[in-house]
């Protein structure tokens, strides 16, 4: 137990009696509900935004452009890492590229990433590379939830899926 002011220790006491007199939940208008048997709301969750700047994510998946999402070749990785000051980079699979974004709240926009020029040994990578990079021109959002981060078109088709990197 931590002594906090008396204000905050009242809000714990009572969120903690809602967690353990709740019996149902429902979503409303995108918030969380936690209900009592007799279907009164005991408490509403929404959801914190989390932030882009400052996370590094693993490449996962890739809309191949083909009407199809395809995983990422085995044996490559790709990576992207965001900064504060809108900036996302990393590596494609063979090249380092990194691109200009804007986010705001749920929407995500990249402008048209720079990449190195390497020729990549190894069958498909420089196709997976090419699909990675177009897709990203064609993220219009993105869905945080967890460690995972997907990016989507103004459709709301899958453009790519991403796993976070844990910092050490």
């Amino acid at each position: 137990m931590m002594a906090c002011p008396p204000e905050l220790m009242q809000l714990a006491r009572s969120y903690t009696t809602a967690l353990g007199d709740s019996r149902a939940w429902r979503i409303e208008g995108g918030h969380l509900q936690l209900l009592a048997a007799d279907g009164r709301t005991l408490v509403t969750l929404a959801a914190q935004p989390a932030p882009l700047a400052g996370t590094s994510w693993r490449v996962t998946a890739i809309n191949n452009g083909k009407q199809a999402v395809v995983s990422v070749l085995s044996g490559s990785t790709l990576t992207m890492s965001f900064t504060a000051d809108g900036l996302a980079s990393g590596s494609a699979g063979c090249n380092r590229y990194n691109t200009r974004y804007q986010a705001d709240a749920a929407q995500l926009r990249f402008q048209v990433p720079a990449a190195t020029r390497m020729l990549c040994p190894g069958e498909g990578v420089m196709e997976q590379e090419l699909a990675f990079l177009k897709a990203l021109s064609t993220v219009a959002s993105a869905r945080h939830e967890g460690n995972r981060l997907e990016l989507r078109t103004a459709n709301g088709a899958l453009a790519v899926t991403l796993v976070r990197e844990e910092r050490e």
